[in-house]
Parts: C-alpha cells; sequence; structure tokens
C-alpha cells in the first residue's frame, strides 16, 4: 500500500428498502421518509425513500474495515454527508491511499461515495496496515 493507491471499491448495486425499515426500527426512528415515497414526494425530497444516515456511513466504515483486513485495522474515521442516498440507487464507494506511516503501521485513506452519480459521502480513516 503507497500512497495514491486506488483501493477496490465497494458497490451496492441497488439500496434496498427492507433494511432501511429494520435500521427505522432498530434507531427508533419512526421519520416515514425511510420507508414511505409517498411522504418523501410530498415533502418535495424525492421518489423513494431516504437510506439512514448511519447506514450510509456504515458503507465507507466496510470499505476502510476490508482495506485493513478486517474490523481489528479500523483506527479512526470521520465522515461527512453532503447528500442522500434513495431506495434503489446504486452506491459507489471508493478509497484512495493518502499517506502511509510505516513506522506507525498505519495508512490514512480518503473515503468518497457517489449515490446515482451524486456525491454523497466523503471523509477519512486510518487504518493498521500490518
Amino acid at each position: 500500500m503507497k500512497p495514491g493507491d486506488v483501493l477496490e471499491p465497494l458497490v451496492i448495486e441497488a439500496v434496498d428498502t427492507e433494511p432501511m425499515k429494520t435500521m427505522a426500527a432498530l434507531l427508533g426512528d419512526p421519520t416515514p421518509i425511510h420507508y414511505d415515497a409517498e411522504v418523501v414526494r410530498a415533502l418535495g425530497l424525492g421518489d423513494a425513500p431516504i437510506n439512514q444516515g448511519p447506514m450510509n456511513i456504515g458503507y465507507l466504515v466496510e470499505l476502510a474495515c476490508r482495506a485493513g483486513g478486517g474490523p481489528q485495522a479500523l483506527r479512526r474515521i470521520a465522515v461527512r454527508l453532503h447528500g442522500s442516498v434513495f431506495a434503489g440507487d446504486r452506491v459507489e464507494c471508493t478509497a484512495t491511499v493518502a499517506a502511509v506511516d510505516e513506522a506507525a503501521g498505519t495508512a490514512e485513506l480518503e473515503l468518497r461515495a457517489t449515490a446515482g452519480g451524486r456525491d454523497v459521502l466523503s471523509g477519512s480513516a486510518t487504518i493498521a496496515t500490518g
């Protein structure tokens, strides 16, 4: 792993509404935008249910963990939400190695996610490399 390396992306071909409903229940989130397309339309937010932010962040967490060889490698993650991810969206998460600290045995990753071609998440993560 060296600075500039682009790692294997994580792709969700189509965000499924069933896990969105489950997550809303687990989070105790009664907001109908996460499971009712009619409410989303009535609010002028789009045409499909909106995925919860924690699920979207989880995609980048998964990518960083994979890059480090498992969840034990994740040392730090910071994510910024830029837009909504809708049911049916294709989400592509990418990671680029920004820096490697050989002495510390860590790498810094630049993270990004797009959904339906829209920029929806960005962030950074530190992972153990060895």
